[in-house]
């Protein structure tokens, strides 16, 4: 199958090693990758901070890159950005040109574990990472997509890997984009909370399918405890692996 990747911005600036493995495990389990350099942000930011008219400029413009694309599926390391190009759609209006594109293009979105689990019918794709770990349910995966077995079922694959869950029901990390910009004291206090039942599972890491979920839990780890530890890694980080680690 021919995919079009879509890296999304927080992969593109601050965690590209989450890209390359995207790639990877996307050669790996037979896929002819392709990625056009000119897609830029989804909106998403602006659209959750109530620009609708700046998140729709924005959001056209990744569309209609993407829609130019032949590829039978986009695929999204990125509940969040995997949801907002879903949902583009309700961005413009009945009879404009660039819904039906927006359509098109939602149409073919699959985010990583989804498009694996639901699409090509994989679990096991060959990786092999030694250690005790817990996911963390992002907010967009598994509220909007309805992404909660999939990642599961792939970690449970993994060769060397002990899949444990936290404690009680699955909470936000508190990011919310500029939510933790606007109200940091809030943000703070949901993410310790969060990351109270993540350590008490006795991970190693901590693995999420969000990079901006991974940057508050990572981000708050190494400022209260001076190491990193549990780590935060992307599931894409995980699958991509063949060694040990």
């Amino acid at each position: 199958m021919r995919v079009s990747l879509f890296v999304s911005c927080l992969v593109d600036a601050f965690w590209p090693d989450v890209g390359v493995g995207t790639v990877e495990l996307l050669r790996r389990v037979g896929c002819e990758v392709e990625f056009d350099a000119r897609q830029t942000c989804c909106g998403q930011p602006a659209y959750n901070t109530g620009y609708r008219d700046e998140a729709r400029r924005v959001a056209l413009c990744a569309i209609d890159v993407l829609a130019e694309s032949s590829a039978e599926a986009i695929v999204v390391p990125s509940g969040s950005c995997a949801a907002m190009l879903k949902h583009s759609v309700g961005l413009f209006e009945e009879g404009d040109p660039a819904q039906d594109r927006a359509r098109h293009v939602g149409e073919r979105v699959h985010e990583l574990s989804s498009f694996l689990v639901d699409v090509l019918g994989v679990t096991d794709v060959g990786a092999r990472f030694d250690g005790k770990l817990v996911w963390h349910d992002a907010c967009h995966g598994l509220r909007d997509l309805g992404i909660e077995d999939q990642p599961r079922a792939l970690l449970r694959a993994v060769q060397g890997v002990e899949l444990v869950e936290a404690q009680g029901d699955p909470t936000c990390c508190g990011f919310g984009g500029t939510f933790s910009v606007k109200q940091p004291e809030v943000s703070v206090a949901m993410l310790d909370q969060r990351l109270e039942t993540l350590r008490a599972s006795g991970a190693d890491a901590i693995v999420s399918s969000d990079v901006s979920c991974l940057m508050q839990l990572s981000g708050r780890l190494q400022n209260s405890t001076g190491t990193a530890v549990p780590r935060a890694l992307h599931l894409a980080e995980v699958l991509a692996s063949t060694e040990a680690r």
